[in-house]
């Protein structure tokens, strides 16, 4: 018999069968077809996949900003219809932050502006946010005054500080040098032990993929079709196959696109 406390959670986000699609000039583009997966509350979920498999467009449509054309999302159980801050956006781009503010203003705006709070609250809740990406020092410096990574971590506490349900990352470090990209991914890594948030973060980087992910959805080539979900412990040990899990979902990605190189050119 099994008994309710071996039952699992309900899913915190649902996708089911869901077809992305958007216009341009000359086309209807099909970004993604049929995609199914759940995220659960303190996951930290990595959608991979090569450029042009939909990983971006199903990070909008999470967060509200375009409608599937096949299946449904929901969060906590509700069908996502329109953008809510219950899931807030990290970009890549450095320049997502208003200049003429101070890092604690920014921070601060993002609640303030959304209503969530005032005054004192607001400004105690941002420096909360701001000493756990550790820039207390620059809480009253301006964004010019930063490096990229600097920005990088405001951002992210602009969007912790929102509390969301879900923090959606859209390849946030992608821009970044090889160095501070790692350190970043370091540090996001101490932010989710300290907090436990749940994460919804799109990467084409394999390696960023196993240290981050502790569930890794691989997505094909355009469009965007699931091909697996593995599981990641955040190291790339070697697994009874023989192969390091990095290994494992390359070959997972790629083989059909090497079988159709060897198919044509035979």
């Amino acid at each position: 018999m099994t008994t309710s406390s071996t039952l699992p959670a309900a899913p915190l986000l649902e996708v089911k069968g869901v077809t992305l699609q958007y216009k341009t000039r000359e086309h209807l583009v099909t970004a993604t077809y049929r995609v199914d997966f759940r995220i659960y509350k303190s996951d930290r979920f990595v959608i991979l996949g090569p450029s042009g498999c939909g990983k971006s467009t199903l990070l909008k449509a999470v967060g509200g900003y375009m409608k599937p054309v096949e299946g449904t999302m929901s969060l906590n159980g509700e069908i996502i219809s329109k953008p809510g801050s219950d899931r807030v956006f990290v970009f890549q781009e450095f320049d997502q932050l208003l200049p003429w503010k101070t890092i604690l203003q920014n921070v601060m705006f993002a609640l303030t502006s959304s209503g969530k709070l005032r005054g004192k609250a607001a400004a105690d809740k941002a420096m909360q946010y701001i000493e756990k990406v550790k820039l207390t020092k620059f809480a009253d410096s301006f964004p010019h005054m930063l490096s990229g990574g600097m920005k990088q971590r405001v951002a992210i506490a602009r969007g912790m500080a929102m509390e969301p349900e879900v923090l959606l990352m859209d390849e946030p470090f992608a821009a970044l040098d090889a160095l501070t990209r790692r350190k970043m991914q370091e540090d996001l890594l101490q932010l989710w032990d300290d907090t436990h948030f749940t994460v919804l973060f799109v990467t084409h980087s394999i390696p960023e993929a196993v240290l981050i992910g502790n569930r890794v959805l691989l997505l094909s080539p355009h469009p965007g079709r699931v091909k697996a979900e593995l599981n990641s412990d955040g190291t790339d040990n070697v697994g009874a196959d023989g192969k390091k899990l990095s290994e494992r979902i390359h070959d997972m990605l790629f083989s059909d696109q090497i079988e159709e190189e060897v198919t044509r050119h035979v």
